[in-house]
């Protein structure tokens, strides 16, 4: 059997959850038919298309993780993707105030069960506002979780845990690995 490849584990990995959970959801720019900018989606959109596996366009990113945590708090798991971990700027306001910080201000009334996948890092030839290393920005934060894969198992396993989390998770994607 051939290795996989990290792109390939990125999309079993979203496959894997989505089969399991009818309530697990998958959007973002450009993930549809497309496949996403890295093409590690390729496949889902024709696969899961019924369960909410779709392609927001060009949506502003504080539109894609508003609607990703309205999902959450309704009841579902969505897996939001934000092409470049760069963007995180325009929409901190989501990854540092309202995603992580839900649960505790509620008294445990609201859940934000979500995962935001994001590309990071430099390497890849993608320009100054794609380039660059944002983690440390989300690691700050109480009550978000942070991850970042190294190997395509990695990629799986903590896909299906950070899906699985009643709280939200940043997963960071070395963009390296991913052309």
């Amino acid at each position: 059997m051939a290795e996989l490849t990290y792109r390939e584990a990125v999309a079993r990995g979203i496959a894997q959850e989505m089969t399991r959970d009818p309530d697990v959801i998958f959007f973002g720019e450009d993930v549809g038919k497309a496949g996403g900018v890295f093409k590690s989606t390729v496949g889902l959109y024709e696969q899961f298309w019924r369960q909410a596996a779709c392609a927001t366009a060009r949506s502003p990113k504080q539109a894609i993780l508003g609607a990703a945590m309205g999902a959450a708090m309704t009841g579902l798991k969505p897996i939001a993707e934000i092409m470049f971990s760069d963007f995180f700027a325009v929409c901190f306001d989501y990854i540092a105030n309202e995603f992580p910080k839900s649960r505790y201000m509620s008294n445990g009334q609201l859940k934000c069960p979500l995962v935001v996948r994001t590309a990071n890092g430099a390497g890849s030839r993608f320009g100054a506002q794609h380039s660059q290393s944002v983690e440390n920005w989300a690691m700050m934060i109480p009550g978000l979780k942070v991850v970042a894969p190294s190997t395509p198992r990695d990629v799986i396993g903590l896909l299906a845990a950070a899906v699985r989390d009643p709280d939200p998770v940043i997963f960071f994607e070395h963009n390296r690995f991913m052309p």
